[in-house]
C-alpha cells in the first residue's frame, strides 16, 4: 500500500488513496488500527483514506482514529489533506472534501499553510456544568457538524502550570463523563490576552492528549467568541504543537463560520509493507 505521513503541527495522520489502493471498506478500521499503533507500525493519531466523491466535492475524506473508530471529522487532518489533495492532483488551490460530518472547504495560502473552513456548529451550549470528584467545572459544550464531532471546552485559569499526570486524567474523566453519551474532547485552556489563547485537547479515539487539535481549537475560540472574551478575529491558540488561527464569523450572535489555519508538513511518503497485515 502507498501512503503518505503529514502532520499539522505534530498531530499527524497516515492518509491512503482508496481510489487506487481499493481497499475493503471493512479492513479500513483494522488498518487503522495496526499502521497508528507506534513502535509496531508506521505511528500515528489517525489514518484518512482518500474516496471518491459522491456529493459533488473534489474527493471524500474518511477518517479513523488510531483506536479504529471512526471520527466524523478532523481540523488538522482536514488542512493536511487539503494539502494532499493539491500535491497529488485531486484537487485545485480550493478544495472541497467530503467529510462523514458535511463538506468542508480548504484554500493553499502559500506552499505549506492551509486554511480550511470547519463545519459550522450544530450544537452550542456556553453554559454548562460538570462535576468530576466532586469539584465542579465550567464547561461550553459544542458539537461541529452533523454527525456532530462533540467538544467539551473548559477553562482552566492555571493551565500551564498544571501537573500533566493530573490534566490527563481529569481530561479522560470528563471525556467519558455520563453527560456525554458519544464521549467528548476535551479542550482545556488559558486566556493569555483577548486574541491568544492557550489550549490542550485530550481527543477521544486517541485516547491521550495530541500535540494539536484543529477543531478543538476552533471550538474554544467558538466559544470565547460568543462569550464575548475575544473578537473572534485571527485568534491565536497555541497548542503543545504549534499555534492555529481561528476566525470567527458571526451574525446576530450566530456563527456563521469558523476558520482554521496553520501549516502542514509532509513527514514521508512510502509503501506500508507492514506483514502483520
Amino acid at each position: 500500500m502507498r501512503f503518505w505521513k503529514m502532520n499539522g503541527l505534530g498531530n499527524d495522520f497516515i492518509i491512503l488513496n482508496n481510489i487506487e489502493e481499493r481497499l475493503p471498506a471493512e479492513r479500513l478500521p483494522e488498518l487503522a488500527r495496526r499502521l497508528c499503533h507506534r513502535r509496531f507500525s508506521i505511528g500515528a493519531d489517525g489514518l484518512m483514506v482518500v474516496e471518491a466523491a459522491e456529493q459533488g466535492g473534489d474527493f471524500k475524506m474518511l477518517f479513523f482514529n488510531s483506536d479504529g473508530t471512526v471520527g466524523e471529522m478532523c481540523g488538522n487532518g482536514a488542512r493536511c489533506i487539503c494539502r494532499y489533495g493539491y500535491e497529488t492532483g485531486l484537487a485545485g488551490e480550493r478544495q472541497t472534501v467530503e467529510t462523514t460530518a458535511g463538506l468542508v472547504t480548504g484554500q493553499r495560502l502559500s506552499r505549506r499553510t492551509y486554511r480550511i473552513r470547519l463545519n459550522d456548529p450544530a450544537v452550542i451550549d456556553l453554559d454548562r456544568s460538570i462535576e468530576v470528584d466532586g469539584r465542579a467545572y465550567a464547561c461550553s459544550y459544542i458539537e461541529l457538524g452533523s454527525p456532530g464531532l462533540p467538544h467539551a471546552v473548559i477553562s482552566l485559569p492555571s493551565l500551564e502550570n498544571e501537573d500533566e499526570e493530573a490534566l490527563r486524567a481529569l481530561g479522560r474523566k470528563i471525556r467519558w463523563h455520563r453527560d456525554f453519551p458519544k464521549g467528548a474532547n476535551v479542550s482545556f485552556y488559558q486566556c493569555l490576552t483577548p486574541g491568544h489563547v492557550l489550549a490542550k485537547t485530550f481527543e477521544r479515539g486517541v485516547e491521550d492528549f495530541t500535540l494539536a487539535c484543529g477543531t478543538g481549537a476552533g471550538s474554544v475560540a467558538t466559544a470565547l467568541t460568543l462569550l464575548g472574551r475575544c473578537s473572534g478575529e485571527n485568534i491565536r491558540v497555541s497548542m503543545p504543537g504549534g499555534d492555529l488561527f481561528v476566525d470567527v464569523l458571526t451574525q446576530g450572535g450566530m456563527v456563521e463560520s469558523l476558520y482554521l489555519t496553520g501549516l502542514t508538513n509532509i513527514v514521508a511518503q512510502g509503501e506500508a509493507t507492514d506483514e502483520e497485515l
